[in-house]
């Protein structure tokens, strides 16, 4: 017995060992390219031409000012974080009431609606372009961030539903009978009692949508053709065919789009753990 719990120890460590060497050579896969950006953020073009990896001789600050000036970085971010922010909150919440309907009811048409909602996964984006174009035109939403958030919420909803339909599902029956019983009716059912339940989920698409929303460029592109309400990416790419030349303060305006995103999971961070558990706790 001496003798097997020795082997079996000697096989966790060792297990343990892989695992913590594959979680650095991640790590620094993952974190060396952006440790790479911000050294390069600081350095002159000469420096970054010559040696990409070296550390900046002279540390220009004057990178961002020349970013924020010439593609108007702060006014982008803003507009992007405006964007993620409304997509986000009504894809979860018109989600959630949509699901809680397909999931929880038993009309039949609604197998009808669910499978609507599936046929908009499978649909290509790049077919919509056009369409979607020549609506903006009719209705004069063009350079309009309200109609790029409808855009959004409209291409992320199906797979919202998609996965919320699919968790809802996997929740037993008995906890609404307990809930009606109790005398919960359909809203305090669906909020007091399956919301915090379906947390995991709703934080995981969540994510998916901001970052989505945060990044898009198609849409952006064809629907805005006004500087001022330009996201990002669409910054980013009129940023670098004008003043291909001059990367320095391209790498600058990366740095700053991507810290509106580090500081956002450094503050929901808990929020996103404490659904993944109170998931496992589910299970």
């Amino acid at each position: 017995m001496a003798e097997k719990t020795k082997k079996n120890r000697k096989t966790v460590k060792t297990g343990t060992v892989i695992l913590y060497a594959f979680a650095i050579v991640w790590a620094f896969c993952t974190l060396f390219p952006v440790f790479i950006t911000v050294l390069a953020s600081f350095k002159s073009n000469n420096e970054i031409y010559l040696n990409l990896l070296s550390m900046p001789k002279e540390w220009l600050f004057s990178n961002y000012a020349s970013a924020n000036k010439t593609a108007n970085a702060l006014r982008t971010i803003g507009n992007s974080l405006f964007v993620a922010c409304l997509t986000t909150i009504a894809n979860t919440v018109v989600g959630i009431l949509a699901a809680y309907i397909l999931s929880r009811k038993s009309y039949g048409f609604l197998r009808y609606i669910y499978l609507f909602f599936m046929v908009g996964v499978m649909v290509p984006v790049h077919c919509t372009l056009v369409p979607i174009n020549n609506i903006a035109t009719a209705l004069n939403a063009k350079n309009n961030l309200a109609f790029l958030v409808i855009v959004y919420v409209a291409f992320n909803m199906s797979q919202a539903i998609f996965l919320y339909v699919g968790y809802m599902d996997s929740i037993g029956r008995e906890i609404d009978e307990a809930a009606i019983i109790d005398g919960c009716n359909d809203w305090n059912l669906l909020w007091r009692v399956l919301f915090p339940i379906c947390k995991p989920i709703l934080a995981t698409e969540a994510i998916f949508i901001f970052i989505a929303a945060y990044s898009e460029l198609v849409f952006s592109m064809i629907l805005m053709t006004d500087d001022k309400y330009f996201t990002v990416s669409r910054a980013m790419l009129n940023f670098s065919s004008v003043h291909s030349k001059d990367i320095a303060p391209q790498f600058a305006f990366v740095v700053m789009s991507f810290i509106p995103m580090v500081i956002i999971y450094v503050i929901f961070h808990n929020q996103i753990e404490k659904g993944m558990l109170s998931g496992a706790i589910k299970g």
